[in-house]
């Protein structure tokens, strides 16, 4: 046997030696470590698995204990806080029995048997996203040149924010709350004040608001209607004067 044939004979050993390893390290896997048995690893294999990739799980609660509930997961039995099950604040866990909920697992210990889940941040996040959608919708119907009406939520040194709803906020800017100069919005705003103002910007979501526009147009509509009636009363007057010029008096 050359030199060749017998380097290519301890490859090929080598690599039989490394794929026996493998194998015998799979089976060892398969049967169990000794303390646990091969379905109590794979499971918790598979609940760190969920743990790490944040997978939300539909689980049935299947029992009531002190302080929260409990729900299984890959046969395990996984505790759930009663803190954890809701947004909102739970009076009687007797209630969620046999419900179906979804829920992510937050802690995982398979040497302590702690198995720990929580419905509550799903909720908030599936929440969150209706908030937002919900927001995005009324931002994008409003437009520039329309009046809103909305609630006096806060006042800075620079402009009052106004609540227009659905999670919207508009800001008057200092110099666009009144007709006359003033030194704090405070002069002619205070929190919880209902007002009507023009939006004259809506860039990406962020709404600017004028009541000093609404006021110069009113003013002017005013103007307007006080010229109108003016130039009526003395359409009459001329006009009763010609009629009047035209009568002989005896």
């Amino acid at each position: 046997m050359d030199e060749k044939t017998r380097d290519n004979v301890a490859e090929n050993e080598i690599e039989r030696m490394e794929d026996l390893g493998q194998a015998l390290e799979e089976s060892y896997a398969h049967m169990g470590n000794g303390e646990y048995d091969t379905d109590t690893l794979l499971a918790w294999e598979k609940i760190n698995e969920y743990k790490e990739a944040g997978t939300i799980l539909p689980v049935t609660i299947s029992g009531i204990v002190n302080k929260g509930v409990i729900a299984l997961v890959e046969g395990v039995r996984g505790f759930i806080p009663v803190s954890r099950l809701d947004i909102n604040h739970v009076e009687d866990t007797l209630d969620w029995l046999g419900r179906d909920i979804r829920v992510r697992v937050i802690e995982a210990d398979m040497e302590r048997n702690k198995l720990v889940l929580s419905a509550r941040e799903i909720l908030r996040e599936e929440s969150e996203a209706a908030r937002k959608a919900q927001r995005e919708m009324a931002v994008s119907k409003i437009e520039v040149g329309s009046v809103v009406e909305g609630k006096v939520e806060s006042i800075q040194p620079y402009g009052a924010f106004v609540d227009l709803g659905n999670n919207v906020t508009g800001l008057v800017h200092i110099s666009q709350i009144s007709m006359n100069h003033i030194k704090s919005p405070k002069e002619a705003l205070e929190v919880g004040q209902i007002v009507k103002a023009k939006v004259i910007k809506n860039d990406g979501g962020k709404i600017s608001l004028s009541i000093k526009d609404l006021l110069e147009e009113k003013r002017i509509q005013e103007e307007e209607e006080i010229k109108n009636n003016m130039q009526e009363v003395e359409s009459i007057g001329t006009s009763l004067g010609s009629l009047l010029s035209g009568l002989k008096l005896d």
